[in-house]
């Protein structure tokens, strides 16, 4: 067991040296179209486990690549001693899709310049990802007395609809003591930030039919239905599209509302509506307050239209009344939200307004709530300290991760979120990137942390 001192004294040295590796195992990771969205990338999903596999081998550590029902999972363990801790990390190695007429250049080619790197991937998650298991290498090399498992998902994107089961089947392997989750953002460059919980997200569809086929509107308007109109009615029923504000009764009524000392961490995160507003590009927003625009992305539940689907939308007016319409719609869920109960409520309110419209579900992911304080948390203080020269704010994540709530529920220990992306970087984005700044950043502060975390179970 190395003395904690010695631990840190090549750190600087090793970070400097694993660049060109870095680099390396991220480009050809990012090079793999791990789109999970896409069933035709089920080739590219399997190269891409195989080729992380690998990548653990390299390290020393035991891999497998673990079928489930859908897409697999990459698990694999840098064992030391049996009686030491074990952190498991968790990624996941999935992508989303993209469009290569809206990129400036291939999204599916790495592209690097001035520690730089483009590539669909590189910030959402397999940066992230890298970085972690290059300072797991070193602590073990180093003899930090803890054991790493790696857990690396492959259906994140789609919501992980068979996690759940991967873990119920496997859980004598992943007995841990603890989660490190990095794959969350923060608000701004050079101001650490750890979430503490996720909102859920309930997907669903309003669909309406009203004929058989699109009709002439100059010998049928006026007397055929629109189920374009009738849908944008409902679904303006349902919320304020102005303020976001929904209407259906009873939605907010288990929202318990983010504490006074809460929304000064989310305030502490260094967020600005013009770096918001930027980052997004966005050309306007609802409200101009910083503290409400806060408590609304981060604490707060939401109503979000995706979509309206029918009719005619070539060049030009085509005088049709169509006969079918749907609207894809989202709610993000906080802590305490039953996204059963939303579904329940979200029916009987459109049932009234209009009977015909069908609302079917798409994806159920709960909201996680994890600990503000705590011997966990306060090692991930420490660790981004140590790493980027500042305390973090503590910050709710508005997106949701399914596996969390799968691990909270089966593996039962704390779950820490250290992530490394930034606004800037992309997420889910056209042009995502990455940053060399972020990951050997991310290399200190990941190892800062099984430094921290690995003297709690002889504390």
């Amino acid at each position: 067991m190395a003395e904690p001192d010695a631990v840190f004294r090549g750190l600087d040295r090793y970070i400097s040296s694993v660049r060109n590796e870095f680099e390396d195992l991220l480009g050809q990771m990012v090079e793999v179209p791990t789109i999970s969205m896409e069933p035709d990338r089920k080739p590219d999903i399997e190269r891409g486990a195989q080729l992380a596999a690998s990548y653990l081998t390299g390290i020393g550590a035991g891999a497998e690549v673990v079928s489930t029902q859908g897409y697999p999972v990459v698990i694999g363990r840098l064992e030391q001693n049996p009686a030491y801790p074990t952190v498991s990390i968790y990624n996941h190695l999935d992508v989303q899709p993209a469009d290569p007429t809206e990129w400036k250049r291939p999204p599916f080619t790495f592209f690097k310049q001035d520690g730089r790197y483009e590539g669909r991937g590189t910030t959402d998650d397999k940066g992230p990802a890298m970085t972690a298991m290059l300072a797991a290498r070193y602590a073990a090399q180093q003899g930090v007395p803890i054991n790493i498992n790696f857990i690396w998902e492959l259906e994140e994107e789609i919501g992980s609809p068979s996690f759940d089961r991967f873990v119920k089947l496997n859980l004598p392997r992943l007995k841990t003591d603890s989660v490190l989750v990095s794959d969350t953002i923060w608000i701004a460059r050079g101001k650490p930030a750890i979430p503490y919980g996720l909102r859920g997200l309930q997907a669903v569809t309003f669909t309406l039919q009203t004929g058989a086929k699109d009709v002439h509107s100059g010998l049928t308007g006026g007397a055929a239905r629109n189920p374009i109109g009738e849908l944008a009615q409902v679904v303006s029923e349902c919320y304020d599209a102005r303020t976001g504000r929904v209407k259906i009764p009873g939605f907010y009524k288990d929202v318990v509302p983010a504490t006074a000392k809460e929304v000064k961490s989310f305030i502490d995160s260094g967020f600005t509506v013009a770096s918001f507003m930027k980052a997004h590009e966005l050309k306007s927003v609802r409200v101009k307050d910083a503290k409400r625009i806060l408590k609304a992305v981060m604490s707060e539940p939401t109503f979000e239209v995706h979509g309206i689907t029918g009719g005619y939308s070539g060049p030009g007016v085509k005088t049709i009344v169509p006969f079918r319409a749907e609207a894809k719609i989202s709610m993000r869920m906080v802590p305490r939200m039953d996204p059963a109960k939303i579904v329940r409520l979200v029916r009987d309110f459109v049932r009234k307004r209009n009977p015909d419209v069908k609302v079917n579900t798409y994806g159920t992911l709960k909201p996680y709530l994890g600990q503000f304080s705590g011997p966990y948390a306060d090692a991930g203080r420490l660790a981004m300290r140590f790493a980027f020269g500042k305390d973090p704010a503590f910050t709710r994540e508005g997106g949701s991760i399914g596996a969390v709530v799968t691990m909270q529920k089966y593996l039962r220990v704390p779950i820490t979120f250290l992530g490394l992306s930034l606004p800037e970087h992309g997420y889910h984005a056209i042009n995502e990137n990455f940053d060399w700044c972020q990951a050997s950043g991310g290399i200190k502060m990941f190892v800062k942390y099984f430094s921290e975390i690995a003297k709690l179970k002889s504390a």
